[in-house]
């Protein structure tokens, strides 16, 4: 593919840099237009999503870098080369969640309902970033023989070169695709704060969970080689939200 999209003299603009800015400009765009009717502003929004950046970059290139240390360890100055590719979701999802409960409660916003406002374009969003990962060549697939199998030629790329692989990027884009459609159609019908969001994580991890069998980059060991960190992750992450659904859906929680 075409890591680099373009160089002019010294400068290199990274494709995986320019669909990763495409991704949070579009989850802004769809997250101000959801909060409208609720009377949030939309500098409210990108506020908080300026927010959501810098917790989201630095939980998810810390997990990347904490999986993959044996890449840094001799040369630590690239652990700053983000443009590059390497972030891993739950990182950032956990850095986004607890920052996010702290910076809400300080401007007094309820965290579940503007959670619910952000989710559906934060999937667009992430559907979008994606694109930069199939660009970039990083979070490639195994090796496979399926007609879909794409194969990397680019020097630059982060994949394996020359061989056939799961274009398990580009599945990634589809179900968050998916899932941003899912959680257009709860928020119309939702029935209290929370299930929007709660929703998006236990869906996108139940997703993102399937995925990572075709992976074929190192994930991290969490049971037996079988079941990657992320995999780990995310399962423990949809149980908890699959709780948290049943017990706001209770008449006498009390949400409204």
């Amino acid at each position: 593919m075409h890591p680099v999209l373009l160089h002019i003299g010294s400068f290199n603009l990274y494709t995986y840099g320019l669909f990763v800015g495409l991704g949070f400009m579009t989850a802004i765009w769809i997250s101000q237009k959801n909060a409208k009717p609720h009377g949030i502003s939309s500098q409210t929004i990108t506020d908080i999503f300026f927010v959501i950046l810098l917790s989201a970059l630095f939980g998810a290139r810390f997990l990347y870098v904490l999986i993959n240390f044996d890449a840094f360890k001799n040369n630590l100055p690239d652990i700053f080369k983000i443009w590059e590719g390497g972030l891993v979701f739950f990182g950032g999802f956990v850095a986004v969640v607890v920052v996010m409960a702290v910076y809400l409660k300080i401007k007094n916003f309820n965290f579940w309902k503007i959670t619910d406002i952000i989710s559906p374009g934060v999937a667009l969003g992430h559907a979008v970033g994606r694109i930069g990962c199939f660009f970039a060549g990083c979070c490639y697939g195994k090796e496979c023989a399926l007609p879909i199998a794409v194969k990397f030629t680019h020097p630059e790329t982060l994949a394996p070169i020359g061989v056939y692989l799961h274009p398990t990027q580009i599945y990634s884009v589809f179900s968050n695709l998916i899932l941003f459609f899912i959680l257009l159609w709860i928020q119309k019908r939702k029935k209290f704060n929370g299930m929007v969001f709660l929703s998006h994580i236990m869906i996108y991890s139940l997703f993102r969970s399937i995925i990572e069998f075709f992976r074929g980059d190192f994930r991290g060991d969490f049971i037996f080689e079988f079941i990657s960190l992320s995999q780990g992750i995310g399962m423990m992450v949809s149980l908890i939200a699959f709780i948290l659904l049943i017990k706001f859906s209770r008449p006498f929680y009390g949400q409204k």
